[in-house]
């Protein structure tokens, strides 16, 4: 079955950068794949996600700020993020969509002075 396997959290003043990275082990280049997050106290929401044909979709709070990226050959997907603000804050979560829904198991961005 499909792993997923994040990297890239960490700790990140205001205005920062991180890069998170995901690969999909037995991945496919059809599938769906994305970021969500889930901050405390409130629901997991979609950060951004990708379609193998490059189609890319992203919540209105990130837009202009994070770029997700994917190498269909590799099966990973990427996610850049520009000028952290606190409230980005969050975990971080793969997810992956081909007939089933997979998900890593999160990484940590703190945007904190």
């Amino acid at each position: 079955q499909v792993q997923l396997v994040e990297s890239g959290g960490g700790l990140v003043q205001p205005g920062g950068s991180l890069r998170l990275s995901c690969v999909a082990s037995g991945g496919s280049s059809m599938s769906i794949m994305g970021w969500y997050r889930q901050a405390p106290g409130k629901q997991r929401e979609l950060v951004a996600h990708i379609l193998g044909g490059g189609f890319t979709n992203y919540a209105d709070s990130v837009k202009g700020r994070f770029t997700i990226s994917r190498d269909n050959a590799k099966n990973t997907v990427d996610l850049q993020m520009n000028d952290l603000k606190p409230e980005d804050t969050a975990v971080y979560y793969c997810w992956y969509n081909w007939g089933r829904e997979y998900w890593g198991q999160g990484t940590q961005v703190t945007v904190s002075s």
